[in-house]
């Protein structure tokens, strides 16, 4: 009978897959965090800037989802991050595993 191997199969796949996904949702949920607390009063909750401040800076760089940034290699982005760019001040609080989690979480608001 066929099923008994395909069945322990499945469960050692699942076994070691679930911390994976566990692993993968708290850099999400970090990577949320770290983003409403640092980035979203410029760049907006949805990554599609704060209205009212690309009026006063006259940035259209506010918006993180649109199709320019998207493009931009992930080492561009997370230098961004880090040191600032234009009217962008640098991050200097977000260490570097907080960088790529914004940075991961800023993409997911893309899709």
């Amino acid at each position: 009978m066929k099923l008994k191997p395909t069945l322990t199969t499945t469960a050692i796949i699942l076994t070691l897959a679930w911390p994976i996904a566990q692993g993968l949702a708290a850099d999400a949920d970090a990577g949320k965090t770290a983003y409403e607390k640092n980035c979203a009063g410029c760049h907006g909750a949805d990554g599609k800037g704060n209205p009212a401040l690309a009026k006063t800076l006259g940035e259209k760089g506010l918006n993180i989802v649109g199709k320019e940034t998207i493009q931009k290699p992930d080492e561009a982005l997370l230098k961004i991050i880090a040191e600032g760019a234009g009217k962008m001040p640098a991050n200097k609080k977000l260490t570097k595993d907080e960088q790529k989690s914004v940075l991961q979480y800023s993409r997911s608001l893309a899709k």
